[in-house]
């Protein structure tokens, strides 16, 4: 694999009724096999996918409130013909002293899957499957919507394609429970699929307030990107992106749809992408156009290219990896394992090239780290936070060294974290970890935490500061914000370190994102 992963489980462990198999994926939070049922209660699907969380992290924000809204909707899931929110079946704490990597970490038991929206995108653009898929994405907003939740993450890594071809949401990382009219999340979503109010919106100490209107808005730029292969905003970067989505929200551009889109899709997408969230389309009503327009309720079948291939002896793992590709199922995984077999050629061939117009490909930069660099930078909605700092700052704290070790001054990995500082940076949904991380800290944590913190400290470096933004956030990352400030600017025993990611970052960076 070319990251270790952030749980590392053996093959054939045991916990509760689950038998660990073959890994799937692994990420920032947490790590994702294929669990297979042994003994325990009949109505347990006889395989699921595991996902392990790092000991120390505790449970996500939301498990409780999870496990709340399945035990509410247990009845609605009975009555449901195709209920589409992926299922949790359980919760389990891994008690195994004698193990102290995995004693205490948490085990989400789910639903497992085929595979993922985005990986089918990938492989396949404007699938003939788009309009019924479509219409089961948003059976499932509806779903969650009259629950009582806010999604938060739409985008197509966080819908999930079934054995049957029928389509589930999934990753509740940023899933907020309506009060009144509003939710809470997390400062942390995907440019491309965030509405423009929430781009510009204050972040309070629950996070930011936000709507069911904002899971409308993120499934009208998914239907427009299904049906025409692009994004309804024009522009190379989800930067340039988020931009045209803030001038048009601004009243200074206009929505220019692709003239691919069929007439009744163009209508519903434009009522999805509505400048103010007032003027966006109602779930329920929503899903009557959807459907109407889709044609169909039935499930699509799974798409050929979603079919792993059998091949003899263990290189069938290998194959259905490859095919999955990046997208790691939607569990809230990012990186996958490489099998290193022929057929995952093409998806090392797609990592080499990740986010190229962001970030250059021939200067150096680890092509095992590019994708999570990336996405770590697209997480964050400040534009000052892209790949190309992130890459830069790397560079200069350990030159790409994932097993840095500095005993001295206490900084470990590729991002040189303190440990009792990553542990209010490590976990996705802004909760700091009940116990200080250990060293040796994996670039898988390293890197998104490395955004996360860059992402709490930009908006607050006073605005008068003098100099380059991206600098100025360096500087507060080896000291911090407040003493950044405090000098005026760089203060002076940082002038070398800024110096040297002024150098890299203008290396890394494409001459079109400079």
């Amino acid at each position: 694999m070319t990251d270790p992963y952030a749980v590392p489980v053996p093959r054939g462990y045991r916990t509760g009724h689950w038998e660990v198999r073959e890994p799937i994926a692994t990420g920032a939070f947490g790590s994702v096999y294929e669990g297979r049922r042994v003994g325990g209660p009949a109505d347990l699907p006889r395989t699921a996918a595991l996902k392990f969380l790092p000991t120390g992290t505790g449970t996500p924000r939301q498990l409780t409130h999870l496990r709340e809204l399945i035990d509410r909707e247990v009845e609605l899931h009975r009555r449901l013909k195709q209920p589409r929110l992926i299922r949790m079946y359980e919760t389990l704490v891994v008690d195994d002293p004698e193990r102290p990597a995995l004693d205490g970490a948490t085990v989400l038991v789910l639903e497992k899957a085929e595979g993922s929206l985005g990986a089918l995108l990938d492989r396949a653009p404007r699938p003939d499957a788009g309009p019924a898929l479509l219409a089961q994405i948003c059976e499932g907003l509806a779903q969650l919507h009259r629950a009582g939740w806010v999604h938060g993450d739409l985008k197509p890594a966080n819908v999930l394609l079934m054995k049957d071809g029928s389509a589930r949401l999934a990753d509740f990382n940023m899933a907020g429970e309506l009060e009144g009219t509003h939710a809470y999340t997390p400062a942390f979503s995907t440019p491309d699929y965030t509405p423009p109010e929430l781009l510009w919106a204050e972040i309070g100490e629950r996070g930011r307030r936000i709507r069911p209107s904002a899971d409308v808005w993120a499934f009208g730029v998914l239907a427009h990107l299904v049906l025409t292969g692009s994004f309804p905003l024009p522009g190379g970067t989800p930067s340039a992106r988020r931009d045209a989505a803030v001038a048009y929200a601004r009243g200074t551009d206009e929505l220019r749809l692709s003239p691919e889109l069929p007439d009744a899709w163009r209508r519903i997408v434009r009522d999805c992408l509505a400048r103010t969230h007032a003027d966006r389309v109602g779930t329920d009503a929503l899903l009557r156009r959807v459907e109407e327009a889709a044609g169909t309720g039935r499930s699509p079948r799974l798409p050929r290219v979603l079919l792993p291939r059998r091949r003899r002896g263990a290189v069938a793992l290998a194959s259905a990896v490859a095919t999955v590709a990046v997208a790691a199922l939607g569990y809230g995984i990012s990186s996958w394992a490489d099998s290193g077999s022929d057929d995952a050629k093409p998806s090392a061939t797609t990592a080499a090239g990740y986010g190229a117009t962001e970030l250059r490909t021939d200067r150096g930069i680890p092509v095992r780290y590019r994708r999570l660099i990336v996405d770590s930078a697209h997480d964050c909605l400040q534009r000052e936070v892209s790949p190309a700092l992130i890459a830069a700052m790397l560079k200069v704290e350990s030159n790409f060294d994932p097993n840095l070790s500095d005993p001295a001054k206490n900084e470990y990995g590729i991002a040189r974290w303190t440990p009792g500082v990553l542990r209010w940076w490590s976990r996705s949904d802004g909760v700091p970890a009940s116990a200080t991380p250990t060293p040796p800290l994996s670039p898988s944590v390293s890197i998104p935490a490395m955004s996360r913190y860059l992402c709490f400290m930009e908006p607050r470096l006073d605005t008068s500061l003098p100099g380059d933004r991206r600098l100025l956030l360096a500087a507060a990352y080896r000291t911090s914000y407040k003493k950044v400030n405090a000098a005026g600017g760089v203060p002076p025993k940082y002038h070398d370190y800024t110096t040297r990611v002024a150098h890299y970052l203008k290396e890394y960076a494409p001459p079109t994102a400079k």
